[in-house]
């Protein structure tokens, strides 16, 4: 049965066309004119910063030559100290500056064409009618009632059904796989809010149509005349119902407002979040409802997927597969739009930015997907935890964007749905399917009953056994980061992506703000890329094969990340006990090799410091850019490759954690204030603070001695220098660990066990070192 309605899912997708038939009808009369005009909606730009960037890239690489042949001749003419601990240091030391080398190869791919696109929507009206204009299908996913707030992620769907786009070409599918009636009550309660919601929009052309958003008061749309209060008022009101079901953890039947709710209530009964049938309710239908105006209203429709605790459901990805069917089924747009539950539209207009691409017949036939960045609202000023992550979600993108295309991150991209099923320029999914097998007893013009039935069907958790859904077909598995998966997989099939960066972020996000939920986040994020790099799909082999050198290295450097750890540790610790027992690592000072060093050091800082500033950051937000990247090097990387490991000999380990979208108004506080909220007993913060630790011991023991001429100055600058550079990017630890008596201080005992660590390490260094 499942593979039939995959045929009929694939059989309407060919029926409806896609973007290449929707663009094709424009071009009936008058197609070089057309073909012009279409043309006209976008251009691309080479960055003017390319011819150095290439030949940077040059005189560094010479560079990084030059130091691996002088670490390997200082390696085999050792003679100053004999010990195989002495050997063994100098050898780590290498390797770590080989990872640094791969990494920084690497890395040069994104800076080898980056490009900047502009995209001028006004002008689609002027070459397609309303009426040609594609269904839209927008995906919003949620998980957790309790640390994603139903009230934030209603509002996020709301900000996409107030979209400025044809009401009947407009459905959002909220998919809840935590399978909870608080979301599903909040989205009954949303669904009657937008009626009053969006003509208060279109009436007092509104930009921020994410209600929680717009009644902060700290946007630039916000009106306050009667009818804004009125409509406060209103979802006030509603919000309270919200949460007052969240927090007492059911829906009380005074909230329900009819006896068919009471009894579509009772499904809940004995539901858990590993544990549920599928529910499907159409909470908006375009085709009837409308809004206190008259006008129609796009169509919202609320799913949870059958869940069983004996069944794999790939988290994310397997939720974004059910949608995919079941929209097939019931909508069938050739457009999709995944948004994460907290990413609100921050601009109505949003979709015909998308559209000048989409509908481009000269790069529609390999277009996959539009990649808006992600945009965060509520960073404070120096970006303490760096959420930005400005190099990934723009310097980077930009830098693909230039050879396939950016990568896709998860949330705020506008896919072809064409790309999930077949490869580029393909002639005709029809005929894909149809090669196969005969489509029997389906007929286009059955019952919504009958469609609801089927889409049933798609979304049993056994429905995808033994198809190629997540493989070949749909959002890929094989990794917790499915965004990651998907993207790289689209190209490696030969598809393109487009990057889309207006000047007014598309969509606006939430953060963590609190260092633990920062550091488990990117240990979640490492372990999935290295199931990626470590899986036959390789980049360095697989990727550099089948899309490009270019690409594959690209790819590649995100995909080890989590072999960052061993250069980040070994610097952070080994140069610093070696200080702490006498033994030069470095050049001195005096030596034409230490010069090698410092421009290394330099050229890299500049470059890095460079593109932030282009981009439009500023010198506080990539200080603490670089100094989070050495923090996630001795956290989020290291635990995240225990556990990558231990996942591939079979242990089991925690797997799969929701982001808490939730902070606590203290919290709060100090996050506006820059002070790093620790609070919790992490282990992810015993690493770090053993290396903030063995760094303030290390410079205060070898300039205490170089003081005493116990050892030499010019012979210990680079390690007294590197000893410094950490102890400095480590001043809020010491603050959290000595200092501060709130609430976000280290936790008294992780400040024990890392000084004990601390004083087992020290002392096996000096037992080695000095018998």
């Amino acid at each position: 049965m499942g593979s039939t309605i995959e045929l009929w899912v694939l059989r309407r997708y060919t029926n409806t066309s896609c973007l290449q038939l929707y663009s094709r009808s424009y071009l009936v009369k008058e197609k070089k004119q057309q073909q012009k005009k279409m043309k006209g909606l976008h251009t691309l730009k080479p960055e003017p910063s390319i011819p150095f960037n290439r030949f940077h890239a040059l005189l560094y690489s010479i560079a990084i030559l030059a130091l691996v042949f002088n670490r390997c001749s200082s390696l085999m003419n050792n003679n100053t100290y004999n010990g195989l601990s002495v050997i063994m240091f100098s050898f780590l030391i290498l390797l770590a500056e080989l990872v640094f080398a791969l990494q920084w190869v690497t890395g040069q791919a994104f800076k080898w064409r980056p490009v900047h696109r502009r995209e001028w929507p006004e002008r689609l009206c002027e070459v397609v009618e309303e009426k040609q204009l594609p269904k839209i299908d927008v995906f919003v996913c949620t998980a957790d009632p309790y640390k994603e707030p139903p009230v934030r992620v209603l509002s996020t769907a709301l900000s996409a059904i107030a979209f400025e786009y044809p009401a009947e070409k407009l459905s959002v599918y909220v998919s809840d796989d935590g399978g909870s009636e608080l979301t599903m009550f909040a989205f009954m309660e949303a669904a009657r809010f937008a009626r009053h919601w969006l003509p208060f929009c279109k009436d007092n052309s509104i930009l921020v149509r994410s209600p929680e958003a717009y009644f902060n008061g700290s946007n630039d749309s916000y009106c306050s005349d009667a009818s804004s209060r009125n409509i406060k008022i209103m979802y006030q009101n509603m919000k309270e119902r919200v949460e007052s079901s969240t927090e007492t953890g059911f829906v009380s039947e005074d909230m329900l407002t009819s006896e068919e709710e009471r009894r579509f209530f009772m499904k809940w009964k004995g539901f858990t979040r590993r544990d549920h049938p599928t529910v499907i309710q159409i909470l908006l239908e375009s085709s009837k409802d409308r809004d206190v105006s008259g006008a129609q209203l796009p169509s919202l429709v609320y799913l949870s997927r059958e869940k069983s605790s004996t069944t794999p459901h790939n988290f994310k990805a397997g939720a974004l597969n059910a949608l995919l069917r079941v929209s097939g089924l019931m909508t069938n747009a050739p457009v999709i739009l995944t948004l994460d539950c907290d990413m609100y539209s921050n601009d109505p207009r949003t979709p015909l930015r998308a559209l000048c691409y989409l509908l481009d017949p000269k790069i529609t036939p390999e277009l996959a997907f539009v990649q808006f960045p992600q945009c965060f609202q509520g960073i404070n000023d120096k970006d303490i935890y760096a959420s930005e992550l400005k190099r990934v979600f723009q310097i980077n993108a930009q830098g693909l964007d230039g050879l396939c295309g950016p990568n896709y991150v998860g949330t705020g991209c506008f896919f072809s749905r064409g790309c999930f099923f077949s490869l580029p320029g393909s002639p005709s999914l029809g005929d894909i399917a149809t090669s196969t097998t005969t489509i029997t007893g389906v007929d286009e013009s059955e019952e919504i009953s009958s469609i609801l039935q089927k889409a049933h069907e798609a979304m049993s958790c056994r429905y995808e056994h033994g198809t190629r859904w997540g493989f070949s077909n749909g959002f890929r598995y094989e990794s917790v980061v499915e965004d990651f998966n998907t993207g790289y997989s689209l190209h490696c099939k030969g598809w393109r992506s487009v990057f889309c960066n207006p000047e007014r972020p598309a969509f606006l996000g939430d953060v963590p703000m609190n260092l633990n939920d920062v550091l488990s986040q990117g240990k979640r994020w490492c372990v999935g890329l290295l199931e990626v790099a470590f899986s036959r799909h390789c980049p360095l082999t697989f990727g550099a094969k089948n899309a490009s050198l270019l690409v594959g290295f690209c790819y590649a450097r995100y995909a080890l990340l989590g072999i960052w750890f061993i250069p980040i540790t070994t610097y952070a610790l080994l140069p610093q006990l070696a200080l702490i027992n006498h033994i030069p690592l470095f050049p001195k000072i005096s030596d034409p090799w230490f010069y090698l060093y410092a421009y290394l050091f330099i050229a890299a800082y500049a470059q890095d410091l460079t593109e932030f500033i282009i981009g439009g950051s500023t010198f506080w937000r990539w200080w603490n850019d670089q100094r989070m990247w050495m923090i996630r090097g001795v956290t989020s990387f290291i635990f995240g490759s225990i556990e990558f490991t231990l996942q591939s000999l079979g242990i089991s380990t925690s797997g799969f954690m929701v982001t808490n979208k939730v902070m606590g108004d203290e919290q709060s506080e100090r996050y506006k204030k820059g002070m790093f909220e620790f609070g919790v007993a992490s282990p992810l913060f015993v690493p770090l603070g053993i290396v903030a630790i063995v760094n303030l011991s290390s410079f205060a023991v070898g300039f205490a001695e170089v003081l005493r001429k116990e050892v030499s100055f010019d012979e210990m600058f680079v390690q007294l220098f590197i000893s410094g550079f950490v102890m400095v990017n480590s001043w809020p630890i010491y603050e959290a660990m000595f200092l501060r008596k709130d609430g976000g201080r280290m936790p008294k005992i992780i400040t024990i066990l890392a000084i004990c660590m601390t004083l087992l390490l020290v002392s096996l260094s000096l037992f080695i070192f000095r018998g």
